[in-house]
């Protein structure tokens, strides 16, 4: 497991202890305002996505340069490469699927096949999440009484795809490792 794989099932851990501090206060009779907590693990799940994203294109970048490294090639390709990360938020398809082809030559998400997921799904569903989190950081809930944002199984299923999806990840093979 690469690295950034490793930091992914760290920080994802923080989503699933919300989830399991929102199912507690919810079983309370007095009970808070448990949909904030659902809303920040969205934001945290889709961040813990994000970082695993940007940190495992790091691992690769810092792989394919090791062998130019210090050189001015090594030095501008690392240089562009710190400049398009600082520019890559919401990693929807799209972003993923551009960032790595334009270094790598190669479509990361081709390989998101997992359980009952095939690319195209998988593609839908990660697009579908990072929409979800934009609402919940960015739409103020003014009307407690209203329908929630993030509802308890949309989380639930966020973790549960998150994980899926970076093992699929950490299964495409990006830079030959000899």
């Amino acid at each position: 497991m690469s690295e950034a794989g490793k930091s992914f099932e760290c920080s994802i851990k923080d989503a699933e202890e919300l989830l399991i501090r929102f199912d507690k206060e919810n079983n309370t009779t007095s009970k808070p305002n448990s949909e904030t907590l659902k809303r920040a693990g969205m934001v945290i799940a889709m961040a813990a996505w994000e970082t695993y994203v940007k940190d495992r294109f790091r691992e690769e970048i810092d792989f394919w340069l090791a062998s130019v490294n210090g050189s001015l090639l090594g030095n501008f390709v690392q240089r562009k490469a710190n400049e398009d990360l600082k520019r890559f938020f919401n990693p929807n398809t799209d972003r993923i699927k551009q960032l790595f082809k334009s270094y790598f030559e190669i479509d990361i998400t081709s390989g998101w096949v997992w359980d009952n997921y095939q690319a195209p799904q998988a593609r839908k569903v990660l697009n579908d999440l990072i929409a979800k989190r934009g609402e919940a950081a960015h739409i103020a809930n003014t009307d407690p009484c209203g329908a929630h944002i993030i509802k308890r199984d949309d989380l639930d299923k966020a973790v549960r795809f998150l994980k899926g999806l970076v093992k699929a990840t950490e299964k495409v093979v990006v830079v030959k490792k000899f």
